[in-house]
């Protein structure tokens, strides 16, 4: 029994350093984490404020930025594990045997980011550029990220798109030549109308400076639906530059809706 407490009290000093011990490197390696994960955004943000500096291409900007971001965090990570003794060079060996597994588990991301730097690189549309493409993908493009294009709809809605999703589907630059197209609609109260309406809007769309013609742009009016109600849908189609279609669209409409009276064709409510 004697022997026994001995042996405790003895062995209890180097235990309690031990433990000390430990506790210490663990609670460096929290220490080393939480500033590496502070100062990893620091950098991204001055890799943000660098990049708007130098007015580097707004597309690729904040895919730079995340990348720097990320990079410090993975730096981060192997010092706080070397930090509380695991070999780095075992933990990268045992990362790279999972890595099927992995890549397995993580095939929409690893897919989305391989979608990002693809977009980035061939470069099929830009930031600010109108786009469309499958399903919400429809819109103004706003950021191309490491994961995900952020759109602007039409109706001010922003809709984060996967990478992979643009990156596998046929995509609309709009704004790829300088030029956009615009739709106006018009109901018609009647059918009988439509000769006479349909030739008004074509004056009308010929005599609008805004409106590029040639062969490939030319303007169309054209009838887009037969409502139930007797009555009918025109629509006009016209190509314009890209600084004109945010206005061009809406005073065509005002101005076919003058036109359309003017000439005696009811325009529906």
């Amino acid at each position: 029994m004697n022997d026994s407490l001995y042996r405790l009290f003895h062995l209890q000093p180097s235990l309690l350093v031990t433990l000390t011990h430990d506790v210490v490197h663990i609670a460096i390696a929290v220490l080393i984490v939480v500033i590496g994960w502070w100062l990893s955004n620091r950098v991204g943000a001055m890799f943000a404020k660098a990049l708007a500096r130098t007015h580097a291409d707004p597309t690729l900007a904040p895919m730079l930025a995340a990348m720097g971001t990320w990079a410090v965090r993975v730096l981060v990570f192997i010092a706080a594990l070397g930090e509380v003794g695991i070999a780095t060079a075992s933990v990268l060996a045992v990362l790279g045997a999972a890595g099927l597994a992995i890549g397995l588990a993580l095939q929409g991301t690893l897919q989305n980011i391989a979608a990002g730097m693809m977009l980035l690189l061939l470069r099929p549309f830009r930031v600010g550029d109108v786009i469309e493409g499958s399903g919400a993908a429809a819109g103004i493009v706003r950021e191309v990220g490491l994961f995900t294009t952020r759109i602007e709809r039409g109706d001010g809605n922003l809709v984060f798109v996967p990478n992979s999703q643009i990156w596998s589907n046929p995509v609309i630059n709009y704004s790829c030549g300088g030029t956009q197209r615009i739709e106006v609609e018009l109901e018609l109260a009647q059918r009988k109308d439509v000769d006479a309406a349909i030739g008004q809007l074509q004056k009308l769309v010929a005599d609008e400076p805004r409106v590029l013609s040639g062969s490939t742009l030319a303007p169309v009016v054209s009838v887009a639906d037969y409502p139930a109600d007797g009555g009918a849908t025109l629509r006009i189609a016209a190509w314009v530059r890209s600084p004109d279609a945010s206005l061009a669209g809406g005073d065509l409409h005002q101005r076919a809706q003058v036109v359309l009276e003017q000439a005696g064709c009811e325009v529906a409510a």
